[in-house]
């Protein structure tokens, strides 16, 4: 049994041995080095088309015709931005097919007979499926464009890029949130329409009120020249308590979306001076602008 043992263990080192022997190593190594040079002029190749591909695309979406056919400039960032995310992935797809097709793996052959695992693609996909139909849709109804100040969910934020899969959301402390399409269900759009802020002096019952009226409708045509961002004259409410119980005199303004609250805060300055300029009595605690 030892002796069997021993010749079957030396014919397999001696056909081992023929093999390795009979191999040609010079075209190996010309089969191995051809391949990896095709590798890196693919990788050559589809850098060149991404770099110049993204070119053509920013060149196309600076043009001011253009801009204006897509809707204005926040539109036009969200279609540049999309643009280039679907040509970026259509340049990946091709590049994996070459590379698998350069080192000999039959992509054609895989994809026609891949039976249970197709299945299984398929299932996972449904998610991908769901981000991209839902991402066409926000896009096709507007609901939202780049640069846009928008809250889905929990998350306020500008809109720094929509792509296939997610929206990105730039919060005011730095935050860069990526959010599933499928999963934006509501959105809030700050965006789209003037918003108001209400200015509230805090006064006392001895206020002259008609004092008080006469100085800030004065101060109107002023502010509406000077503060960044107000749409119109700001408007008098008059007396009022504020969400405190606060005895206040509330004056409304309207200002562009994102402008309210630097809007409201000038205002409030601008009337507390001219108030005591004029020796107005208010109250110790002077007043509080408030944004909707």
């Amino acid at each position: 049994m030892e002796l069997l043992a021993s010749t079957s263990l030396t014919n397999q080192a001696s056909q081992i041995s023929h093999y390795f022997s009979t191999l040609n190593w010079d075209a190996i190594v010309k089969n191995l080095g051809d391949r990896i040079l095709s590798i890196l002029l693919a990788f050559v190749i589809f850098g060149a088309i991404l770099w110049v591909g993204k070119l053509i695309i920013d060149a196309a979406f600076h043009q001011t015709r253009r801009i204006q056919v897509l809707g204005g400039t926040h539109r036009a960032a969200t279609f540049h931005a999309l643009t280039l995310n679907i040509f970026r992935y259509t340049c990946y797809f091709f590049l994996l097919y070459a590379l698998l097709s350069l080192i000999g793996v039959p992509v054609g052959t895989l994809l026609a007979g891949a039976g249970i695992f197709s299945i299984a693609l398929g299932l996972g996909a449904q998610g991908f499926v769901s981000d991209v139909v839902n991402g066409f849709f926000i896009l096709l109804e507007q609901q939202i464009d780049v640069g846009d100040v928008v809250q889905i969910g929990t998350t306020k934020g500008t809109v720094a890029a929509i792509g296939l899969r997610t929206t990105q959301v730039l919060s005011a402390d730095g935050t860069l949130t990526y959010i599933q399409n499928r999963n934006i269900t509501m959105v809030q759009n700050f965006s789209r329409h003037n918003l108001t802020a209400n200015v509230d002096i805090q006064i006392t019952p001895t206020t002259p009120l008609d004092q008080v009226e006469a100085i800030v409708k004065k101060a109107g045509p002023s502010l509406l020249k000077e503060v960044d961002g107000l749409i119109k004259e700001p408007d008098v409410t008059g007396p009022t308590t504020d969400q405190m119980g606060r005895l206040v005199f509330r004056v409304v303004i309207t200002a562009r979306s994102g402008n309210q609250g630097s809007a409201a805060a000038t205002c409030l300055a601008t009337y507390l001076k001219d108030l005591n300029d004029a020796e107005v009595p208010l109250d110790n605690e002077w007043g509080h602008p408030h944004g909707h």
